[in-house]
């Protein structure tokens, strides 16, 4: 079940570096598509920085709109993950080839992704020349959620079933599966 997160603990649910689904929303066009350059960036508030290539879809949803959200996908979902990444939503229905299921954002227009273990609503903060010469949007995160049978306390549960875990991307289709947790002594 997705549950609320406070949002001093937002930055956990994508500092491990996984792969991210971004959806975005506008002038009546929604699109998803898989984003391996995503990091947290600060606290209070909270913010993330995502690389959206100019000539995406997405990142002209994301231009028009000023908002988006990131999702942590699974490693269940991963077909649909390296699907959504190597198509445009220009040209194909991503929602309709690879049968994504959605659900209303409690903050931003663009939908949240079903399955998966973590979603960020985020709001782009004007950065004047980052998005055209870097392809770098920051945002602030204003509403995150977790599914409460992965992210419980303000961390990710040690003993995550396999396909409930995260993806990274190396390149090519390849990814690793979130490893063994292991802790420093204090």
């Amino acid at each position: 079940m997705r549950v609320p997160v406070k949002l001093e603990h937002a930055y956990r649910l994508i500092n491990h570096g996984p792969v991210t689904l971004v959806t975005a929303a506008h002038d009546g066009k929604e699109n998803v598509m898989a984003v391996a350059w995503c990091m947290a960036l600060d606290f209070k508030p909270p913010k993330l920085a995502i690389v959206l290539a100019q000539d995406t879809f997405t990142r002209s949803l994301v231009d028009g709109s000023g908002e988006f959200v990131v999702q942590v996908p699974t490693v269940s979902m991963l077909e649909m993950i390296d699907g959504v990444g190597n198509c445009s939503g220009r040209s194909v229905n991503k929602w309709e080839q690879f049968g994504i299921t959605k659900s209303k954002a409690g903050k931003v227009k663009a939908p949240l992704v079903d399955g998966c273990c973590a979603w960020l609503e985020c709001k782009v903060i004007p950065e004047e020349g980052i998005q055209e010469r870097y392809d770098l949007h920051v945002a602030e995160v204003i509403a995150a959620w977790a599914d409460d049978d992965a992210f419980k306390d303000g961390r990710w549960r040690d003993d995550l079933p396999r396909v409930k875990k995260s993806v990274h991307h190396i390149a090519g289709g390849t990814y690793v599966v979130d490893g063994q947790v292991v802790r420093a002594d204090r």
